[in-house]
């Protein structure tokens, strides 16, 4: 590290000194300490960093926890949680250091782009004289394509101005990370005047009326329509109006991987959530539909969503106007928020029907279709071969935990396709859903992110021998930061899901094989850590496993399990 950055870095007293004499007398302070200043008046109590950045320093002097984790992406993950967990009222914070620490984190940026979530992420830059060098990586360019908003702090006192834009664009429209770049030799500069900041507004708005009354007439209108729910849902704490519309005009609802637990499919009318494996009464209702009605989602093409199918009608409500017609023709659209959206459709619906629509047939074909499919995974999913199936590890995951106290999430691959179509999510933002970018070892830090904004809730991530291979060292940062999460480790010795396409590879030089102790890697991190290889086994030792997180302890239960490289693909 150069000495400009250490020289940048004031002593703790310094920082308590200064900011204790500035608030009292209001004089000037420097513009790391007016940055934890802005962040403590936009209500951040928590921020997620990797040394060296000053605003690590001075947030932590004035009460906002530092929480330094063990690689970067990791931490915009614990960020990009805490903002989705708390339907952005938090928002997360994520700091790191100037060039290796900033490339770092470009993926965790990324993946909260790709899934659309508010997350402020504070690079320190190169010195101003230096930032636009070739060979130094300025993220004001290398991260525009990756954020809904880009700006470098260059003159001090612009600094409440760059904060507010800053939070002004996490708190409204189309929510993604933004980017504020902080040149190291600017940090330690004073304000010319007193700070002079107020937290951001928040707004919202709602549709056009006319175009309710067509879309309340398409609705009430339409023999088969499915509602296909997002995490639009979420974000508007839209929870209440979507399952009124739903038993006002007995449509059945299915969701969106980010918007599983949007709506509960425990209820009739739930055709449960799909991605790249998608339930069998979800694309029975999908393929037999005469109207689509998305609402609070992207519709966006990729191969890790529910491919919607040809030549239906499709009535497109969100929040962005350029998500309509991307990937999905619709007949009809409305752009606003979703509770608004929501709200103004059930007054227009009611106004054209007697009352609420019978929903017995519908619930009983949904019923009927679910249990058929269900026959031919049933074997599998109670199986007891040894090696055990990993689909018997997440059945019997399901049926030891209190879902609805809950908080799940998948990591990419298999254990997203083995773990949505079957797990019945409960109550809202209780399964965190994702497969846009999917990056393998996104999982960890969303449960360490969902534990610390929930907890009292049981925290999982479900993970494979290749996604802990990508993050697995941050389970470290699980047990030093107290943060008891539940790890379920699915280990088939294999990139099982590669080896239909990698057979001569395989064959020839073991090129998929992997494997590892990773039970015993947890204990030597300072965790629980259990290996379970007969299926007989697994829901005591998943018991085990939330009496150590009870008492405080992260815990990491391995299953040893067959290469399984079915899914319910559709």
């Amino acid at each position: 590290m150069s000495a400009g950055i250490s020289s940048a870095r004031p002593s703790r007293a310094n920082v308590l000194s200064v900011l204790a004499t500035s608030r009292a007398e209001g004089r000037i302070m420097k513009v790391s300490e007016a940055i934890a200043e802005i962040l403590k008046r936009e209500g951040v109590e928590v921020i997620f960093g990797y040394p060296r950045n000053a605003v690590l320093e001075t947030a932590a002097a004035i009460g906002i926890r530092p929480i330094i984790v063990r690689q970067e992406r990791v931490g915009v993950h614990m960020a990009d949680a805490l903002s989705r967990m708390t339907r952005g009222r938090k928002i997360g914070v994520f700091a790191m250091q100037h060039g290796p620490g900033t490339e770092n984190a470009y993926g965790g940026v990324a993946q909260a782009y790709s899934e659309s979530i508010p997350v402020l992420v504070l690079p320190q830059g190169y010195a101003r004289r230096i930032a636009h060098i070739p060979d130094n990586y300025n993220a004001t360019v290398s991260m525009r394509d990756v954020s809904k908003h880009v700006e470098p702090i260059n003159i001090a006192g612009e600094v409440g101005n760059v904060m507010r834009r800053a939070f002004t664009q996490l708190r409204n429209g189309r929510l993604r990370p933004v980017i504020v770049e902080l040149p190291w030799d600017v940090l330690p500069e004073e304000l010319e005047a007193p700070l002079d900041y107020h937290p951001s507004v928040s707004v919202r708005s709602g549709p056009d009326p006319e175009g309710i009354r067509v879309a309340a007439k398409m609705l009430v209108e339409a023999k088969r329509p499915v509602i296909y729910a997002g995490q639009g849902i979420h974000w508007a704490d839209a929870y209440e109006e979507l399952r009124a519309l739903a038993e006002l005009l007995a449509i059945p609802v299915s969701t969106s991987l980010e918007g599983k637990s949007c709506f509960d499919e425990t209820h009739p009318l739930a055709l449960g959530s799909g991605g790249a494996a998608v339930p069998g009464q979800l694309r029975h209702f999908l393929d037999e539909a005469d109207l689509i009605f998305g609402i609070g989602c992207s519709f966006s093409e990729t191969a890790f969503g529910v491919r919607m199918p040809a030549g239906k009608r499709v009535l497109h409500a969100t929040l962005d106007p350029a998500d309509i017609n991307k990937s999905v023709p619709c007949e009809h659209a409305l752009v606003g928020d979703a509770q608004l959206t929501l709200t103004a459709l059930l007054a227009a619906c009611r106004d054209l029907v007697d009352g609420p629509r019978d929903s017995a047939a519908i619930a009983a074909e949904i019923a009927e279709v679910e249990a058929r499919w269900m026959e031919g995974w049933l074997p599998i999913l109670t199986s007891d071969s040894a090696p055990m199936t990993p689909y018997r590890v997440l059945w019997e995951l399901q049926k030891t935990v209190d879902v609805a106290n809950t908080i799940i999430t998948h990591d990419a691959g298999s254990p997203r396709d083995q773990l949505t179509p079957y797990w019945k999510s409960i109550t809202p933002l209780s399964y965190i859903g994702w497969g846009k970018s999917t990056q393998l070892g996104y999982g960890i830090g969303l449960a360490m992110g969902a534990k610390l904004a929930c907890p009292d809730k049981l925290c999982i991530n479900v993970w494979g021998d290749a996604a802990i291979g990508f993050t697995g060292t941050d389970f470290e940062t699980a047990v030093r930061e107290r943060l008891p999460i539940l790890s379920i480790l699915l280990n088939n010795s294999a990139m099982a899901i590669e080896l239909d396409i990698m057979p001569e590879a395989t064959e020839r030089f073991r090129a998929t094989d992997i494997s590892g102790d990773y039970a015993a890697f947890a204990r030597a991190l300072g965790g629980y850590g259990e290996r379970v290889e007969k299926p007989a086994d697994i829901a005591d030792a998943i018991r085990r496993g939330i009496a150590a997180t009870e008492a405080g302890q992260p815990a990491l239960i391995e299953f040893i399990t067959s290469k399984e490289k079915r899914a319910s693909r559709l």
